[in-house]
Order: C-alpha cells, then sequence, then structure tokens
C-alpha cells in the first residue's frame, strides 16, 4: 500500500498554492454550512468530473471540517504526481490484496475523530453530465472496517459560467444520518437523492 506521508513545509506551501488557483481559475467558490461534530471523523463522498475534484474538497477542509486530510486515489495518480502524499493521498498497489487491505485502512482512519476521509464513489473521473453517480462495492469494505462512529457527508460539485470568462463552482453539502444497517444500494440512493437535489438547485441559481 501507498501510504500519505507528513511533511509540514509542503503540506503548508500546497494549502497556500491551491488556494491561490481557485482564487486565480475560478470566479468564485461557495459552498453551504454544515454542522461538524468535532468528536467525530468525516467520511466524505464527492462525486468526481475534473482535476479540481480533490483540490476542492482539500480546500473546503481547510475552510469547514478543518480534520486531517486523507483521500483514497488510484495507484497511477499516486504515482504520476508526487506531492499527494503529502496532502493526505494514499493509494493500492495493482494487487487484488492490497486493494483489501487499503480499504481495510481506510476504515481504520475514520475511528480517529480528527480525520476526514474523501471518496470518490465512482472509482474514477466521469462527464459531469451523468445523471446519476455510481458507488463501486469497496466503500462498503471501508464502512464495515471502522467502528461506525462517524459522520457521513455527501458532497456535490457543480460548476456554471454563468456569462463570465471563468466558471463559479458551488459545492452542496449534506450531512446523513445512516440506518443502523446500512447497504449500499441504500447508500447509493440517497447519494444520489442528494445528486439530483443539487442538480435543481443549481438551475434555480440566476445568471
Amino acid at each position: 500500500m501507498h501510504r500519505f506521508k507528513k511533511n509540514p513545509f509542503i503540506l503548508h506551501f500546497f494549502s497556500w498554492y491551491i488556494a491561490h488557483l481557485l482564487r486565480k481559475d475560478f470566479a468564485g467558490y461557495r459552498f453551504n454550512k454544515l454542522e461538524i461534530n468535532t468528536d467525530e471523523a468525516v467520511l466524505l463522498l464527492a462525486n468526481h468530473f475534473s482535476w479540481w475534484d480533490g483540490f476542492l474538497m482539500f480546500q473546503l477542509n481547510r475552510l469547514l471540517f478543518k480534520k486531517q486530510f486523507h483521500v483514497l486515489i488510484n495507484h497511477q495518480d499516486y504515482s504520476r504526481h508526487w506531492y499527494l502524499k503529502y496532502l493526505g493521498a494514499f493509494a493500492a498497489e495493482n494487487s487484488k490484496k492490497d486493494v483489501i487491505e487499503t480499504l481495510i485502512y481506510a476504515g481504520k482512519l475514520l475511528d480517529d475523530p480528527n480525520n476526514l476521509v474523501l471518496l470518490f464513489p465512482q472509482g474514477r473521473s466521469y462527464t459531469s453530465h451523468v445523471t446519476g453517480i455510481n458507488f463501486e462495492k469497496g466503500i462498503m469494505q471501508v464502512i464495515n472496517s471502522s467502528k461506525k462512529q462517524f459522520q457521513i457527508v455527501f458532497s456535490v460539485s457543480l460548476s456554471d459560467y454563468y456569462g463570465r470568462r471563468k466558471p463559479t463552482m458551488d459545492t452542496y453539502l449534506r450531512s446523513w444520518e445512516a440506518e443502523e444497517y446500512m447497504s449500499l444500494q441504500l447508500l447509493k440512493s440517497a447519494y444520489n437523492k442528494h445528486y439530483d437535489d443539487a442538480v435543481k438547485d443549481q438551475n434555480k441559481k440566476e445568471v
């Protein structure tokens, strides 16, 4: 397994640099506020349609959640982008056994209330025009490997230009209270309900 690494200097630099890029390349970044339980970790489930998604959630964590940021990425991105491991990224190597061990590791991270774990349920990026978000099975391995004492937050990010040269990014957040017997289908259904609501809200915004 490829683990994340701690380097305060690199983390500080990229925290500044990511904020700088967002100010430079977007007309604005907006999100709704949530009540965050400081005594529980956060499992953040987000749609994945652009190069920006991980950076957006990293910035969101800095501004709202204020937890130790962790994100599960694929082996190729971990190897290709050296700095991601210093921002909290970890990945499985290319073997089935290591994939399972990595998912279990992600679940254990959720037992620490200081942590936030970002997962992209789709597993890879898709166009922003999808009508629903697919969920890979591994997410239940993560959840079932934890003590299930964490806050689940749904995140849907959508971008529009509104007649401007640069796009505005909106992130719609919802805290979801899991039922006692959670299933992949139940989780997927609840997330996609939030996804549909986010798209409807986005369509109501004034240009």
